[in-house]
């Protein structure tokens, strides 16, 4: 996990994902239009799996 992918996480978290799959931007991506935060702490557990 880079630097540069923590801050775009924190920033616009859909970004951050983006190369993970459709299904995970979308899900990052509803729950960033849910709320700010949610949206952050799911981008971060998603680029901090490392099975993926």
């Amino acid at each position: 996990m880079s630097l540069f992918r923590v801050l775009l996480s924190i920033f616009f978290p859909p970004l951050a994902v983006l190369d993970k799959g459709c299904g995970s931007v979308l899900i990052v991506f509803l729950l960033t239009l849910c709320g700010w935060v949610p949206g952050v702490i799911a981008a971060l557990i998603i680029i901090n799996n490392p099975e993926r």
